[in-house]
Parts: structure tokens; C-alpha cells; sequence
């Protein structure tokens, strides 16, 4: 009988040669950027309601330069910052390929060398599907714990 190990705690049992090994689950950064507010939400948004990561932090006030088709481009974007495990890059890819309006979209992904165990543990539970969730979709319903127009945010 193999022993089961509680997502939450960052690792995952794995089996090969007759043995079993306990391994930590990676965690990653994948970044993308896009040309709105709108859009930057609804993929942030989809990709939490997927359980594909923990977080998405969206950052405005990005400028980009860039080659693009022969020409320099220069536009402003934001920036998502995606907290996840490795095994949903795929997933979170296929999320913002299908919802990015961009030909060809920014899709970045960075191994965590290292991190405060108590969040990776959290990011690890976050996108474990089996555990049950009340995901409450209102808009509406977000609590802010720090406004970003407050003056000394």
C-alpha cells in the first residue's frame, strides 16, 4: 500500500524501480504581459478559478520596446506575475493562449530556487483540485486587503 502524502505540504510521491521517493513539487513564475486592465483580470481571474495557480499579481505602468514584424514598437502594457507548480505550466499556458488577444503572447516561466516554506505549501494547495473550495465568482464579492487608490499604498 502506498502511503498518501497531503498535497498541501509541497511534495509528491513518486514510484520507479520497485521504490518509492518523495520529491518536492516545483514551484514556478510564469509572466506575460497585455495591452489592457480588462484583459490583464479576466486572465488572472480564469486562470484562479482553474486552479491552474495561487496568485496573479498584475502590475501596471509597464513600457515595452520591442521588434516586432521589422518595426520597434513601443507600448504600454501590464504585467502578470503568475505564482505556480510546474506541473500547470501547461494549463496556465493554454489559459492565457486562449484568452490573450496578442499574435503571439509573452509566456515566461521561471523556476523558484527557493521560498518561505509556508507559501510554497500554500501555492501547492491552492491548485490541488481535489481539495474543496467555495469559489464565490462575484466580482463584487473581492476583498481587497490594501487599495491601491488609497494615497499611501
Amino acid at each position: 500500500m502506498t502511503p498518501s502524502i497531503p498535497p498541501w505540504l509541497g511534495f509528491r510521491l513518486t514510484s520507479g524501480s520497485g521504490c518509492a521517493t518523495l520529491t518536492p513539487m516545483r514551484a514556478i513564475v510564469v509572466v506575460t504581459t497585455v495591452g489592457n486592465e480588462e484583459q490583464a483580470n479576466l486572465i488572472a481571474r480564469e486562470i484562479i478559478a482553474r486552479r491552474q495557480a495561487a496568485c496573479v499579481n498584475i502590475l501596471p505602468g509597464v513600457r515595452s520596446i520591442y521588434r516586432w514584424k521589422g518595426k520597434i514598437c513601443k507600448d504600454g502594457e501590464l504585467m502578470l506575475i503568475v505564482k505556480t507548480l510546474d506541473r500547470e505550466l501547461e494549463g496556465v499556458t493554454a489559459t492565457i493562449r486562449e484568452l490573450h488577444s496578442y499574435e503571439l503572447p509573452e509566456i515566461l516561466s521561471f523556476q523558484v530556487a527557493r521560498g518561505e516554506a509556508n507559501f510554497l505549501a500554500w501555492i501547492a494547495s491552492s491548485v490541488d483540485k481535489a481539495t474543496p473550495v467555495s469559489d464565490d465568482d462575484d466580482e463584487e464579492e473581492l476583498v481587497y486587503v490594501a487599495d491601491p487608490d488609497e494615497a499611501d499604498f
